[in-house]
Formats: C-alpha cells, structure tokens, sequence
C-alpha cells in the first residue's frame, strides 16, 4: 500500500510520491476480549509485585496524609492513644459474647468517621487480609467433627447422624473473628491517626527498649528506599527489552540474576541510609519538631478510656447472666 504526499506550492510545486511502510498501516487487534481477535496475555508476576509494593507506598503516603488531619484522634498525645490501646486490647481480650464484640467494633467505626477517616479505606484496610484469614483459619471448627453440638447446616450423614456446622463451632468462629476486627481495627486506629515518627517518639518515652525502635525505624525506611531500586533496575531491564515475553521464563531469570547484585546493593545501601541518619543527628531515639505535652483534653481521653474498658468488660459479665 503508497500513499502520494504533494509538496510546494504555486506554479513550481512538485509532486512526490512517498511509500508509508505497510506496518504502519496495519491494524492491530485489540486488547480486551470483546473481538474474536483480542488476545488478553496476563502480566509478568514481577511487575505485579513492583506494582503492588507501589500501591503499598501511595497507602503509606495517603496514611501520613490522613494522620495530618484535625480530626478527634490526631489531636491527642501519642503517648496516651499507645497506652489507651493497650488498655482497650485487653478488655476486647476478656470478653465472651459476640454482642458485646459488636458493640466495640461499632464504636472503631464511630472513632473513624470522628477522625476524619475514610469509612471505606478503613474497613477494607481492616478486613483485607486478618479477619477473613482468621476466618478461613478457624472454618474447621464449625463442623461437628471438630466441635460436636448441635448440627444447624447439616452437609452429610455418618452412620444415619447429621453431620456439618454446629451451632457451638459457628459461636465460637463469630467470637474469634470479631475479637480480631475489633483488635485490628484499634490498631489501625492508632497507625492511621498518628505519624510514623511521633509513634516511635511516644514508643521510646513509654520505656520501649532503643533497639527495637532503631531496628523499626530503620526498616521502615528501608523498605521504601530497597522497593525504589527494585523498581529502578527493573524498569532498565524493561527499557532495554526489544519484544515481549510470551512466558515467565524471562522474569524468573530477571530475579535470579538480580538477587545476588540486589543483596549487595542492599548492604550498600543500608550503610549509605544509617550513615544518612547519624549525619542529621540519630542517636537511636527518635525526635520529632513538637515536644509530647499532655493537655485537658488528653485527660478528658484518658477517663473516656478507662471507663470505656470497664464498661466493656463489665457489660460482658452481664450479658453472660
């Protein structure tokens, strides 16, 4: 196939006859399945874990964004919202009714929306990976096999007896995945609400050891810095790459050939990272620009929480009467 391209103007212009390569001309097929010629290739599963450690820095980044917010919780002492939570985790601890659990979930949904949290964000970031784990965890001990009792959703018959869920083994998942979500949700509240530096600051004048807040803090940064150079040689290889891989063939060599270059690197950069913080003057204890002050309102917190666990665990013992 030619095309004819006219050039000049006036009485002296030409014309020039130009061939256009036939490949440019072609059509391609589409990529989704809504033609008989679109072919859908699933990705490398490389890039998908790149692109998933990206999506895991735009939640980190979107949660200090969140925990900058005027909102209910981000105006108390990190000091106190640490203490609290432990207080909280041990009442939900103690309880034994699935009502009661309820109640305290509800009550993280109400202390959210106080903050300023998206209700979305916060319950799919609560109920993505540890509940319904746990949920999937604890599903053989709803079958009678496990724990007898009365069978509500019988599924087969041994030897002429209703065998399947038992009401004793559901009650019993309901109060595990519940307490779960309720924990969870508590603990979500505080990392949400707080910045990252002002939790480890509140964690080291609580007493917790310099260690194990230097090991933190220093993993923290790392992981971000280590996912960046990941990203980095990876997106070279793909820039240097002429056609497309059919299989994961390629990126299985990609990876093997990476992680010796990728461990050195990473003893290169974990010295480079340390010598970086010991500059601007890390001791192991970190510090923030605002120094901790406990104000009325944090009192007023301290007594809401306090009575909140003895209500808790106080309306628990009643609901078992």
């Amino acid at each position: 196939m030619s095309t004819a391209v006219q050039t000049g103007g006036g009485v002296g212009g030409t014309v020039q006859a130009s061939r256009t390569p036939d490949w440019l001309l072609r059509g391609e097929p589409g990529l989704c399945r809504c033609g008989p010629a679109g072919i859908r290739r699933k990705g490398s599963f490389v890039e998908k874990t790149l692109t998933g450690g990206a999506d895991l820095l735009r939640q980190v980044m979107f949660s200090e964004e969140i925990a900058g917010r005027p909102g209910l919780l981000q105006r108390l002492d990190p000091r106190l919202k640490a203490v609290s939570l432990v207080v909280l985790l041990v009442a939900v601890g103690l309880v034994h009714h699935v009502g009661t659990l309820v109640a305290c979930y509800a009550l993280t949904l109400l202390l959210a929306t106080a903050s300023r949290l998206p209700l979305a964000f916060f319950i799919k970031r609560v109920w993505l990976f540890i509940p319904i784990f746990s949920g999937i965890v604890v599903l053989p001990a709803t079958l009678s096999i496990v724990t007898p009792g009365e069978v509500v959703l019988p599924l087969w018959h041994w030897h002429g007896a209703p065998q399947g869920f038992t009401a004793q083994g559901l009650t019993s998942a309901a109060l595990v995945i519940s307490r779960v979500a309720t924990s969870v949700s508590l603990v979500v509240l505080l990392t949400l609400t707080t910045p990252w530096t002002r939790l480890l600051a509140a964690l080291r004048a609580l007493g917790v050891p310099r260690i194990f807040i230097l090991i933190i803090g220093m993993a923290y940064r790392y992981v971000f810095l280590l996912l960046g150079v990941v990203t980095e040689m990876y997106e070279a290889r793909k820039a240097r790459t002429v056609r497309a891989r059919r299989n994961d063939r390629a990126a299985r060599g990609f990876v093997a050939a990476s992680a010796g270059a990728l461990f050195g690197r990473a003893g290169h950069l974990s010295e480079e990272v340390h010598l970086a913080m010991v500059a601007r003057g890390y001791r192991g204890s970190p510090r923030t620009l605002h120094a901790f002050r406990l104000r009325a309102a944090d009192a007023v917190a301290a007594v809401v929480v306090l009575a909140a666990a003895v209500t808790i665990y106080g309306g628990d013992v009643l609901v078992g009467r």
